[in-house]
């Protein structure tokens, strides 16, 4: 493969595939090695992403093309098909080139009785839209809606059914909104950066990156695009890349209401990598509070002490459900290892590795990491639950359990007003769950409980 954008994206997908790497943590350095910026990397990172993210749709018309399962093709040339189906259905990549240049890779990387099978499937594929396709492979809408949006917006049907589910826990009804979240999951999300608080304002931010100040979080910048770790104030520590919703619950700890004075006290019992434990952080140094920061693998302890690096944190690597800190905190964040299955559109190839019987383990989890906060947490102080995960049984299952709150010693109070003032929907509470199509946000969900 000749064009080096294509090539990056090609052994990006390969890395994906044969080792269950993360696309972007394989994609950057990628880019460096072969120079790539500015147009040629971003063209490499839509490539890369886009064909992540769509991959069940791309299989299904890979599938349909050749008549045979992706199951029976050779791994690198289904690399191949992926990026080239990408180009011809989401790209405005011209036909002829999408598939002369996934050909010739083919040609190259598997031989040519490969590359003429390849041919074959990418020319059928490029004679009808990404419309037709979804008619053609997705259930029909009047008889499986649910089942045809899953497929036209490349979700695994269990998760269009979680989202719909959690969507109605929430009052939300309409199959609409079920389609309007689907669709925004599917598209490219923008970046949000997080001015760190006494360091740089948030206007300031914007005016020197040249993006939006956020609508949310009094932190929050909008990028316009880019690469966010060349920017002068990322690689000087002065702001970082973080989701809007993930700033909001980091804000939402520092400043829910306690019963009594805070003593300075604050838990981050869920640290790593150490996003929200900056945050927390920063806004600790500004009243005087310091934090403990609890992270159980030794290597995402690493990542949060170099987050927090010169801020009133102290890192433990612990189990949060048995940490050995001395009881008495004021403020615990609980941010629970979930299925993130409502941060998808920022990690484009998990949807298709996680699987539902992963969401019945990790709620046992959940549980015992807030009893666990619960008993680190002082009479009045407060313990905010959250996941970037909206599927009910993480969420609501958990602190709408009045069993498990009453053993735990926690009551929910109403978490909306710890959302800055906004005139967009957070729902009838106690608790807020905010939506990529409504909020602009990952699919974040939070609650605060005081602790009686």
């Amino acid at each position: 493969m000749t064009d080096p954008a294509r090539r990056a994206a090609l052994q990006t997908l390969a890395a994906v595939r044969e080792r269950g790497a993360y696309a972007n943590l394989v994609l950057p350095g990628l880019l460096r090695d072969a120079r790539l910026k500015g147009r040629d990397a971003a063209f490499a990172t839509e490539l890369t992403y886009g064909a992540c993210r769509a991959q069940g749709l791309l299989d299904a018309v890979i599938e349909n093309a050749s008549g045979r399962s992706v199951s029976d093709i050779d791994g690198p040339v289904l690399d191949a098909l992926r990026l080239g189906v990408y180009q011809l259905l989401r790209t405005r990549v011209g036909a002829h080139a999408a598939v002369s240049e996934t050909v010739d890779s083919v040609k190259e990387s598997s031989g040519r009785g490969a590359s003429g099978f390849a041919n074959a499937v990418l020319r059928k594929v490029s004679r009808d839209d990404e419309d037709t396709w979804v008619t053609r492979v997705a259930p029909p809408a009047a008889e499986d809606l649910l089942g045809h949006l899953a497929m036209q917006y490349a979700h695994p049907r269990w998760i269009a059914e979680a989202f719909r589910e959690s969507l109605r826990a929430n009052g939300i009804t309409s199959m609409g909104q079920l389609q309007a979240l689907l669709a925004s999951d599917d598209a490219r999300p923008p970046v949000h950066l997080v001015a760190r608080p006494g360091e740089i304002s948030a206007d300031e931010l914007a005016l020197i990156v040249e993006g939006e100040v956020g609508v949310l979080s009094p932190y929050a910048v909008y990028l316009p695009g880019g690469d966010p770790g060349a920017l002068e104030p990322v690689r000087d520590g002065l702001a970082g890349v973080q989701d809007e919703g993930s700033q909001l619950v980091a804000r939402a700890a520092a400043v829910a209401p306690l019963e009594g004075p805070d003593g300075g006290r604050w838990l981050d019992l869920c640290a790593g990598p150490g996003g929200k434990a900056a945050l927390l952080g920063s806004l600790a140094a500004i009243d005087g509070a310091r934090v403990d920061a609890v992270e159980p693998a030794e290597h995402r302890a690493e990542l949060v002490r170099k987050a927090v690096k010169g801020l009133p944190v102290d890192v433990h690597v612990a189990d949060g459900r048995a940490s050995g800190l001395e009881p008495g905190y004021d403020r615990v964040l609980v941010d629970a290892p979930c299925s993130g299955i409502g941060a998808l559109r920022r990690r484009p190839e998990a949807r298709w590795r996680k699987q539902p019987a992963d969401v019945e383990q990790l709620t046992v989890l959940q549980r015992e990491l807030l009893t666990g906060a619960a008993a680190l947490t002082r009479p009045g102080g407060v313990v905010l639950y959250a996941t970037c995960s909206p599927h009910v049984a993480e969420t609501l299952g958990v602190v709408g359990d009045e069993e498990l709150l009453a053993t735990a010693g926690l009551e929910r109070i109403d978490t909306r007003p710890l959302v800055p003032a906004t005139d967009l929907p957070l729902g009838d509470g106690p608790h807020v769950q905010l939506w990529p199509h409504l909020h602009g946000t990952d699919g974040m969900f939070f609650q605060a409980l005081r602790k009686l």
